[in-house]
């Protein structure tokens, strides 16, 4: 029996968020596999968590890549990849959270692509006069990880509705960062 990787990256991200430290025979049950055969695919916990952070920076980059982060203007760009980071929402709240991806200094060169094209939509929000300038396009990017890692909890955990999610994240990081025309 062939063993759907995909599958296989979904269960252990969604147990994963949830509980950090589950078990490998757990993620291997859920994933409808023995944990022999989890094995043979990930050498062990750390080769599982590194082959979760590729696939969650693929689908991040394809989430960019769908919401045309340069069309338009910033604001609509931003609210574009918000709705189309929800699919990925769970996976980045677990990576984002996840210290032991960053213990020996040496961050993915996938999280830099993410962090640069998002800093720069920041940046050209600020630039056309859209976003505050007293944040820094770092920070934003963080804070848009943090909303969409919160967001993603909060539905798991049952006290937001999935419906309510990109419109609850784009108001709150919109509502921070836009420049207020008024002097």
């Amino acid at each position: 029996m062939a063993v759907d990787r995909e599958r296989v990256l979904k269960e252990a991200a969604a147990l994963l968020t949830r509980r950090a430290s589950t078990p490998m025979d757990e993620i291997a049950r859920a994933a409808g596999i023995s944990r022999a055969t989890l094995h043979r695919h990930f050498a062990g916990r750390d080769a599982l968590i590194r082959a979760l952070e590729e696939h969650g920076i693929a689908q991040f980059v394809q989430a960019m890549d769908a919401a045309r982060l340069d069309e338009g203007d910033a604001v609509e760009a931003l609210r574009r990849l918000i709705a189309e980071a929800e699919p990925v929402a769970g996976v980045l709240a677990f990576l984002f959270t996840e210290n032991q991806l960053f213990e020996d200094g040496e961050i993915n060169a996938g999280w830099a692509e993410l962090d640069d094209r998002l800093a720069a939509l920041f940046r050209r929000g600020q630039e056309e006069g859209d976003f505050r300038i007293d944040l820094s396009a770092a920070w934003l990017t963080e804070a848009f990880y943090g909303l969409i890692g919160a967001g993603a909890w909060a539905v798991y955990e049952g006290r937001v509705a999935r419906n309510d999610l990109n419109h609850s994240i784009a108001e709150l990081l919109l509502g921070g960062i836009r420049r207020s025309m008024e002097k």
